[in-house]
């Protein structure tokens, strides 16, 4: 057998290593997965030791009462690592986990395939030395990351945007009005989506203000429905508390809320990809405790927030932060997103069409696949 350790501790590096797992056993018949993982990496076969569910926190504060558990999680995967010594790990986003992972992992001998590496373009740039000594191989999403890394002689490639392969499948997708009516939505009235997060502390901070939000459109807007993807790592029943009663949820599927909606509120982070993919003009809120927030401005090195706009250059989307991020404000910049006559609409969506076209050309291979090949090599390399 090929042991491969696996670890994705957030949802949406659980839905993208699963997709990896799956091109990869096309590769790697006798491939067997171990390591940490939410419930798309168990369903792909994955042997999941800590699960992804109890892991995932957010930011400085929120992570404080969580640091033994993640002691133990980093402690249990170096100790089974050296027992199994599989021929290489794959690990997923979550720097703050996994380069300390990675860490331990360099005195095994065990190589280090990174997937969806830590931004240090944006802040953290001392962590690039320690990327260099620990990581074999960089698999980055974002097209100028590549030359940033290698720059700082990390053997970086990019293999296209996971997020972006969703994006593949649309031309047989079904029409609008049919995916409202598979979705639970009226298909006549006008929708506005709500993606809180996958962070309790997210639902926490900022799905209140959204409904706050979502309350003023809908007195503005006739008909207005209200749709909520619920992400893995958080109940339905959590939400349904803060949310109207009449609010739809959907589990999962967040792409195909995004592509069935007239405007949405998103809450920074790969939705917000997402959401330019789906080409469903947003509007990106974000709010953290305030420690985290004054560490985040002393150490970010970017003028943007929303991924759209740091590949735009600008801001496509609108991005409501910390004190702007107010149901006064999130409604006010709602409002001519769901208007299809408005000219900031109409700007928005072609400033997504632009981002979409660089992501995901025509004729390009999935990210998830491209990634599966440069794994399986390492692979073949460490055997």
């Amino acid at each position: 057998m090929t042991g491969l350790l696996v670890v994705a501790i957030e949802a949406s590096a659980d839905a993208h290593g699963a997709s990896v797992l799956r091109e990869l056993r096309s590769l790697v018949p006798d491939l067997s997965a171990f390591g940490a993982g939410g419930p798309r990496l168990r369903e792909e076969g994955c042997e999941t030791l800590v699960r992804a569910e109890d892991l995932s926190v957010m930011g400085v504060v929120d992570v404080i009462p969580a640091i033994p558990r993640l002691w133990r999680s980093l402690g249990m995967l170096r100790r089974v690592a050296a027992e199994r010594t599989p021929r290489a790990a794959l690990l997923i986003d979550s720097p703050d986990f996994n380069l300390r992972l990675a860490k331990r992992l360099r005195p095994l001998g065990i190589p280090v395939v990174y997937f969806i590496g830590p931004s240090v373009w944006a802040w953290r740039r001392y962590r690039i030395r320690q990327i260099a000594r620990d990581v074999l191989r960089m698999l980055v999403i974002l097209p100028f990351e590549a030359a940033f890394y290698e720059r700082s002689g990390v053997n970086a490639t990019y293999v296209g945007n996971p997020v972006a392969d969703a994006v593949r499948s649309t031309a047989a997708a079904p029409a609008r009005e049919d995916l409202r009516r598979t979705l639970g939505l009226d298909e006549g009235r006008p929708v506005l989506a709500l993606l809180p997060g996958s962070r309790r502390g997210e639902i926490e901070r900022i799905f209140p203000r959204m409904v706050e939000a979502a309350t003023v459109l809908r007195g503005q807007v006739e008909g207005l429905q209200l749709v909520v993807p619920v992400a893995p790592t958080i109940s339905r029943e959590e939400l349904a508390a803060v949310a109207p009663r009449d609010a739809v949820f959907v589990a999962g599927r967040a792409f195909d809320v995004l592509r069935a909606c007239d405007a949405a509120i998103v809450t920074s982070g790969t939705a917000t990809l997402e959401a330019a993919l789906a080409g469903a003009p947003a509007v990106v809120v974000y709010r953290t405790s305030w420690i985290n927030w004054l560490l985040g401005r002393l150490l970010v090195r970017v003028k943007h927030l929303a991924l759209p706009n740091l590949l735009a250059g600008r801001a496509v989307m609108p991005e409501l932060l910390q004190s702007r991020c107010t149901p006064e404000r999130i409604a006010e910049s709602a409002a001519p997103l769901l208007d299809s006559r408005s000219a900031e609409r109409s700007r928005q969506i072609e400033g997504l069409r632009a981002v979409r076209d660089e992501l995901a050309p025509s004729g390009s291979l999935g990210a998830a696949r491209r990634a599966a090949e440069e794994i399986a090599r390492v692979l073949g390399k460490a055997g």
